[in-house]
């Protein structure tokens, strides 16, 4: 994507130098356990954003702090130029609910299997003060109506339903608010392979009908390519690399971005048993004992964490490429 095309966009959410720490264990044995470390980035209005990294890299944590489920124990989040961070007032929670949404991974958990389905995605209008109980219905039904299901669904409990069932009513219960951005946690991660294509193209369909801007969240490299506009990548709680989906993917540039897509499988047989995966050793990649790093612009809205010497030798070594 053109630099100055991106200039002409909209940024609907901006993050700065977001942190959120935990505490572990008890007098000398506790510890504090950084699951996002001073992570920056934007998001542009209707758009789809991709976080992508291994287990553990603090992907999830980022989503949860965005929507305040977690409190930030620093940084900025600003979202249509409010700030999220801060004493979480009646007023901040009204503006979140009212804005944002969230798909979470699992299916079944997320679900409250003692609600029928109505009452399930019912839920958040009642929240936000819907009691006119034909409209509620109709709002209900309606959004079964949108992501595949029909309305005699509507008076069954969660356990009567399929894992890609589950997940079209928790994407029903996130979309019924028609919120401006959801955050989609790895919902496919839990599914078969066949239904995550129909969940995938669900959700591509919503965003191009409603105008939604979404953070897609998962580990499933190939799945994020399809679905995503710009991609982000984490490695142990900090943002590497963020740059648009092609350009990602044809020119990575951290050592730890190429040693994750070196290790997509590729469909042939023949170049799969050919093909070399790469390793990622931060100790033997880095020197930061001297140049500290930090999220630098290398080529045009391709960022790279790195020392400014890191820098230079990034834009000579891929000068002929980009």
């Amino acid at each position: 994507m053109a630099e100055n095309t991106n200039a002409e966009r909209n940024r609907i959410l901006e993050v700065e130098h977001l942190a959120m720490h935990f505490s572990t264990g008890r007098g000398k044995k506790k510890s504090v356990v950084k699951a996002i470390d001073d992570v920056s980035f934007h998001v542009y209005e209707s758009e789809t954003f991709g976080l992508v990294g291994e287990s553990g890299c603090g992907k999830t944590t980022t989503g949860r702090a965005l929507i305040r489920l977690y409190d930030p124990t620093s940084g900025s989040i600003k979202f249509k130029g409010r700030e999220l961070t801060g004493p979480m007032t009646p007023d901040l929670r009204k503006f979140i609910t009212s804005n944002m949404g969230m798909i979470f991974q699992d299916p079944i958990d997320s679900l409250n299997p003692r609600f029928t389905i109505r009452e399930i995605i019912a839920e958040g209008l009642r929240i936000r003060g819907m009691t006119d109980e034909k409209e509620l219905d109709e709002q209900v039904y309606a959004m079964l109506d949108k992501v595949g299901l029909t309305r005699e669904h509507a008076t069954r409990y969660p356990h009567e339903f399929s894992g890609g069932q589950r997940q079209r009513i928790g994407i029903a219960r996130t979309i019924v608010t028609k919120p401006s951005i959801v955050i989609a946690d790895e919902p496919v991660s839990a599914l078969d392979v066949s239904i995550q294509a129909q969940v995938i193209n669900l959700l591509n369909d919503l965003k191009q009908e409603m105008g939604l801007t979404i953070i897609f969240i998962a580990h499933d490299l190939s799945v994020v390519k399809y679905f995503s506009d710009r991609i982000g990548v984490m490695y142990y709680g900090k943002l590497v690399e963020m740059a648009d989906s092609d350009e990602l993917y044809r020119h990575p540039i951290h050592p730890y971005t190429r040693a994750l897509l070196s290790a997509v499988p590729q469909p042939n047989p023949i170049t799969e048993r050919k093909r070399v995966r790469l390793v990622y050793e931060p100790d033997k990649a880095h020197d930061y004992t001297v140049e500290k790093p930090a999220m630098t612009e290398v080529f045009p809205n391709h960022y790279v964490y790195a020392s400014p010497s890191e820098v230079e030798a990034y834009r000579s070594e891929f000068s002929d490429r980009l």
